[in-house]
């Protein structure tokens, strides 16, 4: 049973507390929790905008062990950015 109202993301982002907290920061234009755990005395850099889809397509199947990354490539099961 709540026993507190519950917030959307959108009125948590907004609510004077998480503000003054700084609880929620924007990345490329996604408002999202900040990274914890937050200390006084320690700074955390803010994480940068996530990697477009296909940025990575070959490095992760290939780390994954993955042979057939031109034939999945060829087929349409995986897609790879173009440059």
């Amino acid at each position: 049973m709540c026993f507190a109202p519950v917030l959307t993301m959108s009125e948590a982002a907004e609510h004077p507390h998480n503000v003054a907290r700084n609880t929620f920061i924007e990345i490329a234009g996604a408002v999202q929790p900040a990274p914890a755990p937050r200390f006084s005395r320690t700074t955390v850099p803010k994480p940068g905008a996530p990697a477009h889809v296909g940025s990575h397509s070959r490095e992760v199947l290939t780390k994954w062990g993955i042979k057939n990354i031109d034939d999945l490539m060829a087929r349409g099961v995986v897609k790879e950015l173009s440059s």
